[in-house]
């Protein structure tokens, strides 16, 4: 099984970076954040045409996510469980083929005080420590906060299969040519139960759709393969 996670920055902006990948790659299974439209709207005849069910939670204009599976999609739950007041749309959760997978989409944290924040784990996993230092991405809360949660017994596949690799993102801004001049960071990822460590594969970040010319997401996908039991 080859899962990927994607954050796409609009699905409808980005729909033919989407489905060029998706027909490339052929992941088995696709975790997409920050989609930006309401389940109504998603695009699910085009994403079906390439053999792919679908689970969407939406919301117009912002947050969003959804999963794309070659196989059938079972026992969704929709947004975190403890916050029935949470009306934001960034988790979603299924059991396909007998792995329970979840796409959850954090907003930057900036300014620092706001309660947002997705993260760069270590300073090895962006670009220059000195100009993030500071930033939310690497506040030493969030990674703390990041840490706990790896710490109940989460593996970062990444890392476990690249463990010391420097220079390897998943993120690069719009802006000062981040992109051109590979100036990135990591702030996508995969983690995995200690069952689902067991079977991994490889595991590595696809830069192809964030080199495209037109329209590409500032994110790229990151994917890993489970093996068979």
């Amino acid at each position: 099984m080859k899962i990927a996670t994607w954050n796409v920055n609009s699905i409808k902006a980005r729909l033919p970076r989407v489905l060029e990948w998706l027909a490339e790659a052929a992941p088995n299974v696709v975790l997409l954040q920050e989609i930006k439209t309401v389940a109504e709207s998603f695009p699910e005849t085009e994403i079906s045409d390439l053999g792919y069910n679908t689970a969407v939670l939406g919301q117009k204009s912002y947050n969003g996510v959804a999963i794309l599976s070659k196989r059938p999609i079972e026992d969704v739950v929709e947004g975190l469980p403890g916050d029935d007041e949470d009306e934001q749309a960034r988790y979603l959760e299924a059991v396909i083929d007998g792995v329970r997978v979840a796409t959850i989409y954090l907003p930057n944290g900036n300014p620092t005080d706001s309660p947002k924040f997705p993260i760069a784990p270590t300073d090895i996993d962006v670009y220059d420590p000195r100009v993030w230092e500071g930033d939310a991405l690497c506040r030493p809360d969030s990674r703390s906060k990041f840490r706990a949660i790896v710490h109940l017994g989460l593996t970062d596949a990444y890392r476990a299969r690249h463990a010391n690799q420097a220079g390897a993102y998943s993120f690069w801004d719009y802006q000062k040519g981040r992109w051109q001049r590979d100036e990135g960071v990591r702030i996508d990822h995969l983690l995995l139960s200690p069952q689902a460590a067991d079977r991994l594969g490889d595991c590595d970040i696809d830069k192809t759709p964030r080199g495209h010319s037109e329209k590409p997401s500032d994110h790229t996908p990151v994917w890993c393969e489970l093996r068979d039991e």
